[in-house]
């Protein structure tokens, strides 16, 4: 057909975080009755309702889908009520799955669980093979179910429900449940119309849930009023006993049991003639039933509340309990309520395949029955039935349907929709027609009145998904909320988030409205570096301005981290409280510590290597020792000057230094310039002592050779005395620290060291990058050893590796700026 325009596939709509979207699966009642199980995830959290059998089905075949889950994911599970079909797979699920979470039902419901399913396990006539559970089964999941209160608010880890009163059988609960911020109500099976025990379904007062669950049963049928029907249902009953005949109510053990009791106990006590014909409520449950509804009459309505202050309203006075078969008398009229009501088994099946042959008898179905059972069969009233051997029966009997079933109907739940006011609908628990013409009636009903209503009808497996997007509100408590903020002021505390409720406190307040405790966190890192001491704290107060000083060692950057050299030398160890900014300072701290302190200006270091410039001397040679000051205002060499010193051609030699310095000192050529070396030297150490503590002084007297140049230093009132001494022949040079052996002698030998080798001339200068030779690690090692050495001794220590890979070249003009002003 070209006119007929093809129906485009909806657009899917983008969602930001899907931590966002609401997730609900029936896993049963998904466009039927039955097996009421409905999987609901939102915000990481998972919750199950229901968790039922389907009545027309036997074993594996009657659970809920339970294989398209993981049930070690879900949090909390809630049942409704009693029924098979809302409870029966409980047992299996929590013993015979990996179900690790919380079960919750309400008193009455957990009191008549176990002995309503202990009964089914009994009457099911299902070989060892086919059962689901056992009795032990049942005993050991009644152990974990726990209870909860109509009103009563519970929250598991950021899911909070409620419980209010459902109508329907005695427990029967709805649950209001909130999962950050998002409201969602699942009505199970419930009545909006009270009745001769029970109170009608009650709305959560002053809430308007987002989502709304709720069941279909009826679709848009309504139930005849209330007084009609129980007029009709004993106007039947009286005339199949009137007739000579038996009458079969086939009823659940508990629920509608209890209300056609009533009914029928009070119109034989209204009516003589009747009192010859025996009613029998034939279950074995029905004594220990009965003493649950008579515990539990503050959950009835008012009328049993009232009537139970004068006599137990339970207590009949025309009806006995048959507990079987061996019990009964089957001669004359009588009125038989057996299990279970859709006749699928038990003895309302036996009965009914007794009963059905004989045209004076009567079954009266009071209640919903599923389609695939025998109680929907029967109502098209079939010339014969199958029995459970298999044979064939002749149906002779009358067939009557009277609605007790404490569903609503169109009527009410058409109007308990529109006062809960939710603007998303899912409709679950019916028939896939009921619940179809259910969703149109609804809709034709909103569309008149131009109210937003998206209802949902998921078939089983099948998934909904509902967006939404909350706003984040935190509420300010304890200290701050003791003055109310003023606009555009800030408001600093701590953001709390518990369950998906924010809350701004003060960190005082935590241990009174939190279970956090204020807690820092001392945190400690260890750095190796051979830097100086006092570099290092001079690169930091560079940085940061003055450091505190703790003691000889040790000192605190910033008023936040506390920096201490370790008694080797070899590492410097940072202490500091955990917190944004003092992290910030403990990075820097390290990085200065790896990078600038550690490759400092003083150490460099000569080398034989060639090089690619040159160094122009003056033209005459050194003079001897006592005139080197004088020879270095002699005006250098011209470039073309064939006299200059070609360290190529003619390499010097290797002599190393004193103990007292950390490094051994390449050999060098005494000449006229070491007065240039000498102010370099000065400056370095007036830089790192003080100008106050260096005196120079002049015409020593050198324990090895000719003094080259000498200081004074003053330290709190210790005096060294430092010289540079020229070896014997000219082929090098040391640095003698006069005084005792100890860490201050050895960083001013190494200062002087460094500082006189890069100062003077030299054919080639090399900068070490931080580190040193094999030779000074094992010097700095020593406890103890003579501040003087024997020159002879010093020129059999093996020569700088001219090859070391830790070397950069840095050009003699670089060498020099290192000192200028």
């Amino acid at each position: 057909m070209s006119g007929t325009k093809r129906k485009e596939a909806p657009t899917p709509v983008p969602v930001p975080d899907q931590g966002d979207m609401m997730r609900m699966t029936p896993l049963g009642a998904g466009q039927e009755v039955g097996r009421s199980c409905l999987l609901m995830e939102y915000k990481g959290k998972t919750i199950m309702l229901d968790c039922g059998l389907h009545p027309a089905y036997t074993g594996l075949s009657a659970l809920p889908f339970f294989d398209d889950i993981d049930p070690s994911a879900i949090d909390v599970l809630l049942i409704s009520h009693f029924h098979v079909d809302h409870a029966a797979a409980l047992p299996y699920f929590m013993e015979k799955t990996t179900f690790k979470g919380r079960v919750f039902m309400t008193h009455p419901t957990k009191a008549i669980y176990k002995w309503l399913l202990s009964d089914y396990v009994k009457i099911s006539n299902l070989s060892a093979e086919d059962q689901l559970y056992d009795e032990q089964d049942l005993l050991r999941s009644y152990e974990k179910i726990e209870v909860i209160d109509y009103h009563q608010e519970v929250d598991v880890e950021g899911i909070r429900f409620t419980a209010y009163n459902a109508g329907h059988v005695l427990g029967a609960a709805m649950f209001l449940i909130e999962i950050a911020g998002v409201r969602v109500l699942y009505t199970g099976d419930y009545s909006r119309e009270e009745d001769r025990h029970l109170m009608a379904a009650e709305r959560p007062p002053n809430v308007t849930p987002d989502v709304l669950i709720c069941e279909a049963t009826y679709g848009v049928q309504s139930h005849e009023p209330r007084p009609e029907r129980e007029r009709r249902f004993t106007r039947l009953v009286h005339d199949v006993v009137h007739r000579g005949g038996r009458c079969l109510l086939p009823v659940f053990a508990l629920g509608r049991a209890q209300e056609l009791l009533l009914i029928l106990d009070e119109y034989w006590q209204a009516h003589p003639e009747l009192h010859t014909v025996p009613i029998y409520y034939a279950s074995s449950l029905a004594k220990k039933c009965m003493t649950v509804y008579q515990t539990y009459t503050n959950m009835m309505n008012a009328h049993i509340r009232q009537q139970v202050k004068i006599s137990n309203p339970f207590l009949f006075k025309h009806i006995s309990n048959l507990k079987s078969m061996a019990h009964f008398d089957d001669v004359g009229p009588c009125v038989m309520m057996a299990s279970p009501g859709m006749l699928q088994n038990g003895l309302s099946r036996e009965l009914l395949e007794l009963w059905c042959v004989d045209k004076r008898n009567g079954v009266i179905v009071p209640g919903y029955v599923v389609d695939g059972t025998l109680g929907k069969q029967i109502l098209s009233q079939p010339e014969d039935i199958t029995s459970m051997s298999g044979a064939k029966l002749p149906l002779r009997l009358s067939v009557e349907y009277i609605s007790f079933s404490a569903h609503v109907d169109y009527r009410e739940n058409s109007a308990f929709i529109e006062a809960v006011g939710a603007s998303n609908l899912v409709l679950v628990h019916g028939d896939s027609n009921e619940m179809g013409r259910l969703k149109s009636a609804l809709q034709s009903k909103y569309a008149e009145r131009d109210v937003a209503l998206h209802i949902h009808t998921p078939k089983n497996c099948e998934t909904v998904e509902l967006y939404f997007r909350g706003e984040k509100m935190a509420k300010t408590i304890g200290r701050l909320a003791a003055h109310a903020p003023t606009p555009s002021a800030p408001l600093a505390g701590l953001l709390v988030c518990r369950d998906f409720t924010y809350h701004l406190l003060d960190p005082a307040d935590l241990p009174e409205f939190t279970d956090l405790v204020p807690a820092s966190l001392s945190q400690r890192q260890t750095v190796p570096c051979r830097a100086p001491f006092g570099i290092v704290k001079w690169y930091l107060e560079n940085m940061y301005g003055p450091v505190q000083v703790l003691a000889k060692r040790a000192f605190v950057v910033f008023d936040t981290v506390t920096v201490t050299q370790a008694p080797n030398l070899r590492t410097y160890t940072l202490e500091w409280e955990g917190d944004a900014v003092s992290d910030m300072v403990a990075d820097s701290v390290v990085a200065v510590l790896a990078r600038h302190a550690a490759a400092s200006m003083a150490s460099v270091k000569q080398t034989k290597s060639d090089h690619p410039h040159h160094h122009h001397h003056p033209t005459e040679p050194s003079k001897p020792e006592a005139e080197g000051a004088a020879s270095n205002d002699k005006k250098p060499a011209e470039d073309g000057d064939k006299e200059h010193i070609d360290t190529a051609k003619s390499p010097p030699t290797t002599s190393p230094v004193s103990s007292r310095s950390p490094s051994p000192s390449p050999p060098a050529p005494v000449d006229s310039t070491h007065a240039s070396a000498a102010h370099h030297t000065t400056r370095l150490l007036e830089l790192q002592f003080g100008k106050t503590t260096v005196t120079p002084r002049e015409e020593i007297k050198g324990s090895f050779g000719t003094v080259l140049a000498a200081w004074t230093l003053d330290l709190d009132g210790v005096v060294r005395e430092i010289r540079v001494e020229a070896r014997r022949g000219g082929d090098g040079y040391r640095v003698i620290v006069e005084g005792d052996e100890d860490d201050l002698a050895r960083r001013i030998g190494g200062i002087v060291d460094r500082a006189w080798r890069i100062s003077r001339p030299v054919g080639e200068s090399w900068r070490i990058s931080g580190t040193f030779p094999e030779e000074e690690e094992e010097e700095m090692e020593e406890k103890e050893g003579s501040v003087k050495q024997n020159a002879d001794e010093l020129e059999e220590q093996p020569p700088a590796d001219k090859d070391d890979d830790r070397m950069v070249p840095v050009k003699e003009e670089k060498v020099n700026a290192l000192f200028a002003d």
